[in-house]
């Protein structure tokens, strides 16, 4: 099956994947979820948790709003961690990484996957 006509899939995330030399439903499931993920991320593109939920529906065969959120959870943090690993952006300094010395009832933020520059990629587009 095409990434075309994958569900969940729209016509930017099918081009994303297209560019990225995914073009079929067995392409993403031989590398994963995750590693689908990474490589779009990795090639340029600012994908959002979106397209992470969409793959992982795509491969079981359910829309992406119905992957359960334990699973959800997981996907998560394998892509956090994955995307800690990557280098900075050219000209732009290391993520200063998280501290715990802020204010005690201060929330601490956390990796913020919908950063977006150039604008997000929906499992709807």
């Amino acid at each position: 099956m095409s990434t075309t006509k994958m569900r969940n899939i729209g016509p930017k995330s099918a081009a994303w994947l297209r560019q990225v030399g995914l073009r079929s439903l067995e392409d993403i499931a031989a590398i994963g979820t995750v590693d689908a993920f990474m490589k779009v991320r990795r090639a340029g593109f600012k994908p959002s948790l979106n397209l992470l939920y969409a793959l992982e529906g795509a491969l079981q065969n359910c829309h992406w709003q119905e992957v359960p959120d334990t699973r959800r959870t997981e996907l998560v943090s394998a892509a956090e961690a994955a995307i800690a690993l990557l280098p900075p952006p050219r000209g732009r300094p290391a993520a200063a990484p998280v501290t715990t010395t802020h204010h005690e009832h201060a929330p601490v933020p956390a990796f913020n996957l919908f950063d977006d520059e150039r604008g997000s990629d929906t499992a709807t587009d």
